[in-house]
């Protein structure tokens, strides 16, 4: 059937042409205290935005681990859009697997620039896989657990490098996947 109202066949877009693809969306929330709907509405994010949240990465991903929410800017909804993909948490999560491993590995000829706390990387093995497999796991999770983890392996100051870290691996682990818990609200109520 071709009439003007006819769906085309499964696969079937055009005489061999590529469906166009679909822009990615952010989602804005409205505030109901204040009135507005509590409905989602939802609007394209541009080009633009996803392509700075990619080159400021590290400073908005220290933005959302510190609990900024995503909702709060176009930077951040597309930076939290691209962590929490499943491709990008297990990218994260073969990070943290390669530090283990090299962490347990001889010390070679070849030495990081910056060393590790190979020490406290192998005392917190159980943790470090705990963390790998929430972050595989095919449930969304929300951005700033994502975004901890990732400022986790990335500071030069924190557990991983600093031998005077205040803080503990395990412990900083143990922040990371409490929020990690696909329990927890993706989006927060803005107040």
């Amino acid at each position: 059937m071709n009439g003007p109202h006819s769906i085309p066949a499964a696969g079937r877009v055009g005489a061999g042409r590529a469906a166009p693809s679909q822009p990615q969306r952010t989602i804005v929330t409205g505030d109901p205290l204040a009135g507005w709907p509590s409905r989602l509405a939802v609007r394209p994010s541009r080009l633009a935005d996803r392509l700075s949240a990619r080159l400021f990465g590290a400073s908005l991903d220290r933005q959302l681990a510190a609990g900024r929410e995503p909702e709060s800017s176009p930077l951040l909804a597309a930076r939290a859009q691209h962590i929490v993909a499943l491709r990008s948490r297990r990218r994260l999560a073969g990070d943290w697997e390669h530090l283990l491993r090299s962490a347990r590995r001889a010390r070679g000829v070849y030495q990081r620039a910056v060393p590790v706390r190979r020490d406290r990387i192998i005392a917190a093995e159980p943790a470090i896989r705990e963390l790998a497999r929430r972050m595989t796991a095919p449930l969304p999770v929300p951005a700033r657990g994502v975004a901890m983890a990732t400022a986790l392996l990335t500071d030069p100051l924190g557990p991983v490098f600093n031998p005077h870290s205040a803080v503990s691996l395990a412990a900083a682990l143990e922040a990371v996947m409490d929020q990690l818990d696909p329990a927890l609200p993706l989006m927060s109520r803005i107040v």
